[in-house]
């Protein structure tokens, strides 16, 4: 891995129901396709990865931590590299990606504790629950080896 510091420290969370299945939310900002992602954002400068969890948790979903039981975490971060056409474009042009910590927690709420517009913008339009299988296939093609990464990752666990 080349720089860290080229790399945007996130966190992102496969929350999953009492089926098994993971949220998924349809991105405001992408018209231009049917992707779909789980909640994820970046970790504030100074912030615990463990409490940015919960705070974009909140922020995509409305989802607080009474509706949650954190299962684990992957042993390490994954990576991605923004496409040649969003580099320099997004977060200020400072990261060519991501550095993700990637959390899988089960939901304990029920689908009326899901809150789009809990924070103001929303990111998401439309969510719903898929098979987890799904999940490689429903996000932007450039983030799909880190989508496989977390299935596995997180499979027996699920």
């Amino acid at each position: 891995m080349s720089d860290l510091a080229l790399y945007r420290p996130c966190v992102g969370v496969m929350l999953v129901n009492h089926e098994g299945k993971a949220f998924v939310g349809k991105r405001i900002d992408n018209r231009e396709g049917d992707f779909w992602q789980m909640p994820q954002g970046g970790i504030d400068e100074g912030e615990d990865p463990d409490k940015a969890l919960l705070r974009e948790l909140w922020e995509e979903t409305g989802a607080t931590a009474d509706h949650i039981d954190v299962v684990s975490k992957l042993p390490t971060e994954l990576f991605y590299d923004l496409p040649d056409d969003l580099k320099g474009t997004l977060w200020g042009g400072r990261f060519v990606g991501q550095r993700q910590t990637w959390y899988l927690a089960r939901f304990t709420g029920t689908d009326a504790d899901i809150e789009l517009d809990a924070h103001d913008p929303p990111e998401f339009c439309e969510w719903r629950w898929v098979e987890p299988a799904l999940l490689p296939e429903l996000i932007v093609p450039f983030k799909r080896e880190v989508y496989a990464a977390i299935v596995a990752g997180f499979g027996d666990l699920i």
